[in-house]
């Protein structure tokens, strides 16, 4: 199911795209598009290269607030039903049990990108009601808040993981589950998520990986 998750999030991105890659998973999938479907998929790395070339953390910041950049690939260790990103602290902000790498880029990426997926396996400590601290805002607290807090990029697209696909209900903002790997289950998926979660009318089913992206999968690891 982990390779699925790369595979299902690389076919998100397309050839005539901008998109601003974490290291991890993020990056992964960033290269088998480029690698399989989007031979011109402009690939931004989180130390500044450019489709390999050093441009510099300033000319990314530039590229991401002049509204260049047209999705962002994120992870995190907490998403919430609302898309909003947990790399803080896991618990209290002054007590927490764990304290994590924090924002780095993720919350500038998710404030600026035209849109933003987000990668990471699918366990119950991970997909919880609401984040324990807020690193990067997915729709905040419902479909307004970008707007009114200033965001100019569109918020999540997707959040992808080895069980399936969620994706926001255009009313409410909330993550829906809209597609399911082969093999699992809507029960398996809801066990794994820490809230109530809604579920498509008929979900589809991810496509099986192609020999082309295997292949561009093993080449690149």
């Amino acid at each position: 199911m982990s390779a699925l998750l790369t595979v299902a999030a690389a076919r998100l991105l397309r050839s005539d795209q901008v998109c601003l890659a974490l290291p991890g998973l993020p990056l992964a999938a960033a290269r088998l598009a480029r690698a399989t479907h989007a031979p011109g998929l402009t690939i931004v790395e989180a130390d500044g290269r450019v489709d390999g070339v050093l441009a510099g953390l300033a000319e990314l910041h530039a590229w991401l607030q002049t509204g260049r950049v047209d999705v962002g690939v994120l992870t995190a260790a907490q998403v919430d039903l609302l898309g909003n990103l947990g790399d803080t602290v896991l618990g209290e902000y002054d007590d927490p049990t764990a304290r994590l790498a924090g924002a780095g880029l993720s919350a500038a990426v998710a404030a600026h990108a035209r849109e933003t997926v987000v990668v990471l396996p699918h366990r119950l400590h991970s997909f919880v009601d609401r984040v324990d601290f807020v690193t990067a805002v997915g729709f905040g607290t419902g479909p307004v808040d970008r707007a009114a807090l200033g965001l100019p990029g569109g918020g999540p697209l997707a959040v992808v993981t080895d069980l399936g696909v969620l994706r926001p209900d255009p009313a409410t903002a909330e993550l829906v589950l809209t597609d399911l790997h082969p093999g699992v289950t809507v029960e398996q998926v809801r066990a794994e998520t820490g809230w109530e979660l809604e579920v498509a009318e008929d979900p589809v089913t991810t496509a099986e990986i192609t020999a082309a992206e295997h292949e561009a999968s093993r080449s690149s690891a």
